[in-house]
């Protein structure tokens, strides 16, 4: 960890992280140096919550970096599968926890966190066990692969009490169609965050493709 690192967990966000905007970014950095700019790029294209997803070894130090230095930003920790990932990622200052799915214990653990979290769920039991638990937002992923719209669609009238942010395979010709659902609050993508446009640290190109991602909500 780098010394960065807030020494108490952040205020969580006020609002609903489904309600801050209409895309949250899925970050993968294997550069903790890119947070920063690349944090400031999405901000200011409006979008405020940041994914940063637990696939790399520069993830920790990316989100201490962003929580440290970007105020406006929101930042969060994606892939996060263990209780370990939840108290590593709070300690470095994630505002909001992201799963790819869930199991009792990591359930536990992001409760405990104090902090807005999304389980990830793909199938409707999966849905109504974490209703059965008072959890109303997740995550829905793969999306494209675990039955898109339809599927969620079909999810909307048995279960409103569901909110979800669907993640995997969505791109920005598809995304307007899942943010017409009523049980969607926002899409999870990373077409704003082409691997090229970081490697050669365009963030113009990275502000101008979150600003189109923004504009989604409209």
């Amino acid at each position: 960890m780098t010394s960065s690192a807030p020494s108490a967990a952040p205020a969580a966000p006020s609002a609903s992280v489904l309600d801050l905007a209409p895309v949250v970014p899925v970050v993968v950095l294997d550069d903790a140096a890119d947070a920063v700019p690349l944090a400031r790029a999405l901000v200011a294209g409006g979008l405020p919550a940041i994914e940063v997803t637990l696939r790399t070894a520069a993830a920790l130090d990316a989100i201490a970096a962003i929580a440290s230095e970007v105020p406006d930003a929101v930042v969060g920790a994606g892939t996060v599968i263990s209780a370990r990932n939840v108290t590593d990622t709070v300690a470095a200052g994630a505002r909001f926890l992201v799963s790819p799915g869930w199991t009792d214990t990591l359930l536990d653990a992001m409760k405990a966190s104090g902090l807005p979290f999304l389980p990830g769920v793909s199938t409707t039991s999966e849905v109504v066990a974490l209703l059965e638990r008072g959890v109303t937002e997740m995550k829905f992923f793969p999306a494209e692969a675990a039955g898109g719209t339809a599927y969620l669609k079909a999810l909307s009238a048995p279960l409103p009490q569901a909110r979800f942010c669907p993640t995997g395979g969505i791109s920005l010709a598809s995304a307007p169609s899942y943010l017409a659902l009523p049980n969607v609050g926002c899409v999870g993508g990373s077409w704003m965050v082409p691997g090229d446009a970081v490697a050669a640290k365009d963030w113009a190109r990275v502000e101008r493709l979150a600003a189109g991602a923004a504009a989604l909500r409209a």
